[in-house]
């Protein structure tokens, strides 16, 4: 199965990469991000998905839905992070919701969640 190409769009983009970094470009899949990792940085997971099923051939594109949460010292700088994200990502995946912001009340970092679909083909 592909999975969609959020990692090599987003360390692509000139914009994403002064916002988080290159080598290593602070975008993870979730879970994987670095114990005490330089902020802002982001995650993303598959939050859902199927194939492009046909009665007579098998599937030529998967489609992926996945969630993105970016993370920052500032919700300023959170919610400019996710724009230079989406703006790099929008040509070949759809924003589908908009999660809202948060703080964690431990460590008082930002929060800012959005979802994409993804259609890829196999």
């Amino acid at each position: 199965m592909s999975s969609a190409p959020i990692f090599s769009l987003c360390a692509s983009s000139d914009a994403v990469t002064q916002l988080l970094g290159s080598h290593p470009t602070r975008l993870y899949p979730f879970g994987q991000a670095p114990q005490n990792v330089a902020k802002p940085y982001a995650v993303w997971q598959v939050i859902g998905g199927n194939p492009d099923n046909y009665m007579s051939d098998r599937p030529d594109t998967d489609m992926f839905s996945l969630q993105i949460d970016v993370y920052a010292e500032s919700g300023s700088s959170a919610s400019n992070v996710g724009d230079a994200i989406r703006f790099a990502i929008e040509l070949d995946a759809y924003t589908t919701s908009y999660n809202g912001d948060s703080r964690d009340e431990q460590t008082g970092h930002y929060r800012h969640s959005f979802d994409v679909d993804w259609i890829v083909t196999r």
